[in-house]
This record gives C-alpha cells, structure tokens and sequence, in this order.
C-alpha cells in the first residue's frame, strides 16, 4: 500500500503541476500573438523553454538517483513558482526586446521546472512498480494518459483564465496554487524515495544501452513530427480562418484531453507478452507505420485544388492523428523503462526525455519558421520525414528476453 500511495502523491502533484504547465503555454501564446508577434518570434519564445528542458532532464535523472525524488519533485515546483513570478512582473511598458528577452528566461526557469518534474515522477512509476512487466505498462499508461489530458485542461483553463481575469492575475492564481502542492510533497513523501547509486562521471552517465539510445533517438524525431505543425502552426492556421482564441484554445485542450484518454487505453490496444517485450516493440513499429500515412493523407487533401474549408479537413485529420500518436507515445513511454535498468532507472528516463525535449525544440523552431515560408501543407510534409525516421530507428530495437539481458 506505501507504494501506491506513493505513486498516487507522486503522480497528484505531477498532475496540478501539467496543470499550471498547459495553462502557460496557451498564456503566452495568445496573449502575445495578440500584441502582434509573428509565428517565428512566437517560437522564440519557447525556445529556451525545450532547450534549458535537454539539460534539466539529463542532470536531473542523475540527481534523483543522488538526492531521491521528493527532492527534485519539490525543486521543479519551486521553479515552476518562480517562473510564474516573473512572467507577472512584465509590464506594458517595456519594450519589445525586453518583453522577450524577459519572457524568454521565465520560459527557460519553467522549462528546467517541467522536465526536473518529470523526471522525478516518471522515475517513481519505476521505483514503486512492484508487479512486473504488466503493472508497468498500466501504471505509465495510465500516468501519461492522465498527464496529458491535465495539460490540455491546462490550455483551456489558460485560454479561459487570460480572457476572464486577465494575464497577472491567472498567473499569481497558478502560484497559489502550486506553493501548496509543494507543501503537501514535502510533507508526506519519504525523503528517501527513489535514491539509488548514481553515475560518477560524465562518461559513465552517458553511457546508455543500445535499445536506451535508440528509444532516445526515435523520441527525438517522434515529437518533432508531431510539434512542427502542433505549437505555432496550428493555433496560428486556425486564427486565420476566424477562430476565436476561446475556439482555439477549447479544441487544442479536448483534442489533448482525448489524447491523453486514448494513452490510458493504449494496454488495451496493445497485444501483451509476458517478457514485456516481444509483441510490444512490433507494435510499436505497426503503429509507427500507421502514424506515417496519416499527415501524408491530410497533405494531399489539404492542398487538393477547390478545397473550401481546409481548417475543418485539418481538424478531422488531427483527431485521427491524435488517436494513433496516443498509443505509440504511451508504448515509447513504456518501453524506455522496460529496458531502462532498476539501479539508474531515474538516469535512463532523464535521458530518454532529454531527447524528449529536443525533439520538441527542433518542432518548435520548424513550426514558426514553416507557418510563414511554407504554411500548413508545407511543415505537413516535414512531419511525414521525421515520422519515416522514427519508424526506421523502431525498426532496429531488440526484443524480448536478449534485448532484456541487455539493458539490465
């Protein structure tokens, strides 16, 4: 039972977190969008967000294994705390670079806060997972799926919040909010929660298994694909066509509140083995393929000649889309801790979302720079070959019990 309660305050206060995290993303988007910053400024500034993210995740894996994992869990919350301060602070008056300059670095604090947090409570799914392999599966579909849905009420709640009660006062409300779930972290969890031997030099912290490199390598251009049209382009293209911001921000959050339903489901969807990896790694590669065809086909029906309303044709090919990057996002989740091995679990996982993080930059800066050089049909095309890409690398990882052998 000390296990699931455990996880469950883990996970809790991963999810309020999510919460604050989708709700500063809508935040910022809109409202300076609103100011007339252009899609590719718009990139910027979420640039050192992703970025200060690849590093977070790396030092932070290393340092739950060295520290435990309340600790971290708390010094994201505290950042997150931070970040929220500063975006409040900003004024009408300052001018335009001062506003991003200042806006850039409060993006990077809640970018170090999102993956140190992450981290932490992915690497608890490890630490408290008692029942093998099938437990596992259950546990990190149902926390991604849950993670996600929280951020895409985040967007809404963000998107609803800036319209109501306005830019400072929805972010010192967000604050509040998180100083006491940092509260309830630092009294209930047990310090020593999640600590392990920790690597001792760059080199041995790099080190990873061939199957923890290739998850990382399929990762980075995963979330590439799916955040070079997702980010900028999307709330951009539908703005276009007269969305209003409630509009915009109301379908990004039901299609990542799905998203994250469709996660849950995914141990459902997914053939079972009993060494945890002989049919779920084909699966990946199945679903990988399917994902592929999927933004190809909205390309084609996008830019056919005569289309009317392409903002609808986007938003039903999103949805399909969302369906099946759900469930190999939930098996990418789930085979990273599958091969990563129990004594550096909380390193592995900290590398994996470092490629997380940098598939996620190198979206972001296509996305702004495609929505004004290429439009939608353009960075579509784009996402196509980072997907094939993807696909090739699930092709090369090992399963089964020799690919186990090999990341224990």
């Amino acid at each position: 039972m000390s296990a699931l309660r455990n996880y469950a305050i883990v996970t809790s206060a991963y999810f309020l977190f999510t919460l604050t995290d989708g709700a500063i993303r809508m935040l910022v988007l809109l409202h300076f969008y609103a100011l007339g910053y252009t899609p590719f400024a718009l990139s910027f500034l979420f640039l050192l967000y992703e970025t200060a993210g690849i590093f977070a995740n790396i030092i932070g894996g290393w340092l739950a294994a060295r520290h435990g994992i309340p600790r971290m869990l708390a010094s994201g919350l505290m950042l997150q705390i931070l970040g929220l301060g500063m975006l409040s602070a900003l004024a009408p008056s300052w001018g335009a670079a001062a506003s991003v300059a200042w806006v850039v670095i409060a993006q990077g604090i809640a970018g170090i806060a999102k993956d140190l947090t992450k981290t932490a409570s992915k690497s608890a799914i490890k630490a408290t997972s008692q029942d093998g392999a099938s437990q596992l599966f259950r546990w990190v579909a149902w926390f991604t799926g849950s993670k996600n849905a929280t951020k895409g009420a985040g967007f809404f709640i963000g998107g609803l919040l800036l319209q109501v009660a306005g830019f400072r006062a929805t972010l010192w409300l967000m604050a509040a909010l998180l100083a006491v779930v940092l509260a309830g972290v630092m009294l209930t969890l047990p310090r020593q929660l999640g600590k392990a031997k920790a690597s001792k030099s760059i080199h041995e912290l790099f080190a990873k298994t061939r199957a923890i490199n290739l998850m990382a390598m399929a990762r980075i251009f995963l979330f590439g694909a799916r955040d070079v049209w997702f980010v900028v382009g999307l709330p951009v293209y539908l703005y276009t066509y007269h969305w209003h911001y409630m509009d915009i921000a109301g379908f990004i959050a039901i299609w990542t509140i799905a998203y994250g339903g469709v996660q849950t489901l995914a141990p459902a969807l997914v053939a079972r083995s009993k060494d945890g990896l002989s049919r779920e790694v084909p699966a990946a590669r199945l679903w990988g393929g399917i994902l592929t065809i999927i933004p190809a086909a909205l390309a084609v029906a996008i830019g056919w000649p005569g289309v009317v309303r392409a903002d609808l044709l986007l938003v039903i090919g999103l949805l399909v889309f969302g369906f099946v990057f759900a469930v190999i996002s939930s098996l990418h989740s789930y085979l990273i801790l599958a091969y990563a091995g129990s004594e550096k679990a909380a390193e592995d996982v900290g590398f994996y979302d470092a490629a997380n993080a940098a598939g996620r930059l190198l979206g972001i800066v296509l996305s702004g720079f495609l929505t004004q050089q290429a439009g939608m049909v353009g960075f579509l095309w784009r996402s196509i070959v980072m997907l094939a890409l993807c696909l090739v690398i699930t092709l090369m990882l090992p399963a089964g019990a020799v690919a186990r052998e090999v990341a224990a």
